[in-house]
């Protein structure tokens, strides 16, 4: 039914102008603003076409899993490019990380992942495919 939709994801923030900042300027993705007052949100165009909606929401909790997932060829580049750019990865207990903070694959699913967050605590993670 809904096979041909031009369906979208979205998730909220605690503070639109540090996420607008983040996005835009520490990740380089292109941001449109849209809306006012309490309908003011953000766009996220991904190099996909894709579009990710980020709102403000008062009450903001942080995403417990990953919201969004950026592949990428060279994982140690885009790291490295990362923490120049003041981004710090997570490092999460039961993963075995490496001294960089990228946990490696045995062979099934990616080749290597690592997770960061946005201002607001939401889990984003870089991956590099086999």
């Amino acid at each position: 039914m809904l096979g041909q939709s031009q369906a979208f994801s979205g998730f909220s923030v605690d503070d639109l102008d540090k996420a607008r900042r983040f996005y835009g300027e520490v990740l380089g993705l292109q941001v449109q603003e849209t809306g006012s007052g309490e309908m003011r949100m953000l766009i996220l165009e991904l190099g996909s076409g894709a579009q990710v909606f980020v709102y403000p929401k008062e009450q903001h909790a942080p995403a417990t899993f990953t919201v969004l997932n950026f592949p990428v060829d060279d994982i140690e580049a885009a790291v490295g490019e990362l923490q120049r750019r003041g981004v710090t990865l997570e490092r999460y207990p039961g993963f075995d990380h490496d001294e960089q903070g990228v946990v490696r694959g045995d062979g099934e699913g990616p080749a290597a992942i690592a997770w960061f967050t946005d201002p607001a605590g939401n889990v984003l993670s870089l991956l590099q495919e086999n």
